[in-house]
């Protein structure tokens, strides 16, 4: 790790995490129904309504997906916070430009690893 100090609000960017993980929680508990079970009997719902009932849980399901992905990505950075890791680049371990790290706190790679990611 480099000898330089990132020069960030650590505790600030740990309020920030802390808060989007709340509102991401209070989403997952608000649209749990919406990815329950469709009930497919044809007596109480016609087939086109079972239809629509399944690509909705389908779309449920995957925002839910995306939103777990985001939650792991908020517990890895803010672990990061507790062991002195953040700011720095997870493969060539120098520090990540601030101005990215504003745009997305969770990120973990430097503009250079990221687009040579990109192009692999």
């Amino acid at each position: 790790m480099s000898d330089k100090n990132i020069n960030i609000n650590l505790k600030k960017v740990a309020t920030k995490l802390e808060k989007r993980k709340t509102e991401i929680s209070d989403v997952r508990t608000s649209s749990q129904q919406s990815r329950d079970v469709v009930e497919l009997d044809q007596s109480k719902v016609g087939r086109l309504s079972r239809m629509d009932a399944l690509q909705s849980q389908a779309m449920s399901l995957e925002s839910e997906r995306r939103r777990q992905v985001e939650l792991n990505k908020i517990a890895t950075t803010l672990t990061r916070l507790q062991n002195g890791n953040y700011g720095y680049c997870l493969r060539c371990d120098e520090e990540i430009q601030i101005k990215r790290l504003e745009l997305d706190p969770t990120v973990t790679l430097c503009i250079d690893c990221a687009t040579k990611t990109d192009d692999s």
